[in-house]
């Protein structure tokens, strides 16, 4: 055999390792792209049936909601009333206050003019005696 054959068979050899290894490769590389696909699909159904499951859980909070949203606009409403009746208590009872002293003024006036009228009549009453 000379040189340039054996440098053949060599290289020959080289590439027949070098298919087998790339063959291997690829076969190994389709199994995980298999797995790899089969997992995808499993976790894809998983996701699909989870927002199933999220889509009706949120139709029926949506449907309670709308179910307790009078009981809210009452309450709301009820609170409105409440905050006007204690604001018109407050405006009558200033209003009851300043009567008060407008009349309290008035009738401690009417009672000053009283005294002073009886001392003027003790007065009157002891100088004449």
């Amino acid at each position: 055999m000379t040189p340039g054959q054996i440098a053949l068979i060599i290289i020959a050899v080289a590439v027949l390792l070098l298919v087998l290894f790339i063959g291997l490769f690829l076969v190994r590389l389709t199994r995980t792209l298999g797995v790899i696909t089969r997992d995808f699909d499993i976790i894809a159904r998983e996701a699909n049936d989870i927002m199933a499951n999220a889509n009706t859980l949120l139709n029926d909070v949506n449907g309670k909601v709308a179910t307790i949203d009078p009981a809210f606009q009452a309450v709301a409403d009820l609170g409105t009333s409440v905050s006007e009746l204690n604001a018109a208590t407050h405006d009558l009872t200033g209003k009851v206050k300043k009567t008060a002293s407008s009349r309290g003024a008035s009738v401690a006036s009417a009672v000053t003019a009283v005294n002073g009228f009886r001392k003027a009549r003790k007065s009157q009453a002891s100088s004449s005696k």
